[in-house]
């Protein structure tokens, strides 16, 4: 087969029908029009470029619609492109979006953007709906504020800051009551709560889960709050080993109890090992930290006095 018919063959089939013939379904409330994730069990695949590109969040495998072939059979090229002529004409789902695409803003940079947008402040719409809807304590929500975490997003959301080493500001976790996604044009690198000086490392997967679990544990000293934004890019894990590389630093699992959340501390456990570093897992109470705050809200609004009561300890599994 030639380049142009190999071009023709990519051109006819999108990555989403690979994906949905190997038994993948779309997650709707986690994807936008740019980015569609697909989850089959505790693997994820994110489809971009109009379905001519895709990445896996959880590895470095990325590629085109052969290449997604090679890397969910493990074959080589030559079947794989005999799988994609195979499914010419299969037709995948469409999805039914909610809610119209955002106009992007390519003639402001990433941290242009940031500087633009208003802090939250106290009845705010971003602080009524991390307060009211998500639980969240003022006292955290003011940290966060006064640290430059956070921003007021469109109709009523929360953009939540992810830095560099430098605290340079390369994009931000967007949250609200129907939307959630990630800034047009900006890098994954750590949404990062407390002193960047500390030693546990407390990596949780959405900067609404960090702040959970700060609040829970109060903003345990020597505690530094993570978030690595639902995904994995090679900036994190770069980001990760250059805090857990110093001396006595402990990385802790906070991530959430289901598939993937063992997926990502696993990823964790691997960084502690190569960079020799203690590792532990903190698994919430519930599914995740943010629905652990909520569930301890409830309990102290019945019966007062139990604050902190049924949390968890972490298990040392792995020490360096």
């Amino acid at each position: 087969m030639d380049k142009t018919d190999l071009e023709e063959l990519r051109a006819k089939v999108p990555c989403s029908s690979v994906l949905e013939e190997a038994g993948f379904a779309l997650d709707l409330k986690e994807s936008t029009r740019k980015a569609m994730k697909y989850r089959r069990d505790a693997e994820i695949i994110i489809v971009i470029h109009e379905g001519k590109g895709w990445f896996d969040p959880l590895s470095d495998g990325k590629g085109d619609v052969f290449s997604l072939v090679e890397h969910l059979q493990g074959v080589r090229f030559v079947e794989a492109m005999h799988a994609v002529a195979d499914l010419v004409g299969f037709v995948p789902s469409d999805p039914v979006w909610e809610r119209e695409s955002r106009e992007r803003e390519p003639d402001r940079s990433i941290p242009e953007r940031w500087r633009r947008r208003r802090k939250p402040w106290k009845g705010s719409a971003t602080w009524r709906y991390l307060h009211d809807d998500r639980g969240l304590s003022e006292r955290i929500i003011s940290i966060a504020i006064s640290t430059n975490l956070l921003r007021e997003g469109p109709h009523g959301s929360m953009w939540a800051a992810h830095t560099d080493a430098d605290g340079v500001v390369t994009g931000w976790e967007e949250r609200g009551q129907d939307w959630r996604g990630y800034a047009t044009g900006g890098a994954k690198v750590l949404f990062r709560l407390g002193r960047s000086d500390a030693l546990r490392l407390c990596v949780t997967e959405a900067a609404i889960d960090a702040m959970s679990l700060a609040a829970i544990e109060e903003m345990r000293g020597g505690s530094l709050y993570l978030s690595a934004g639902g995904g994995w890019s090679p900036a994190t894990s770069n980001a990760l080993c250059q805090l857990a590389v110093r001396a006595n630093v402990e990385l802790v699992a906070a991530t959430d109890a289901n598939a993937q959340g063992e997926v990502f501390a696993e990823r964790l456990r691997e960084i502690a090992e190569d960079v020799g570093c203690a590792w532990s897992r903190l698994l919430p109470p519930a599914e995740d930290w943010n629905d652990a705050m909520r569930m301890r809200n409830r309990d102290e609004q019945d019966e007062r006095g139990e604050v902190g009561q049924g949390l968890p300890h972490a298990r040392r599994l792995t020490q360096g």
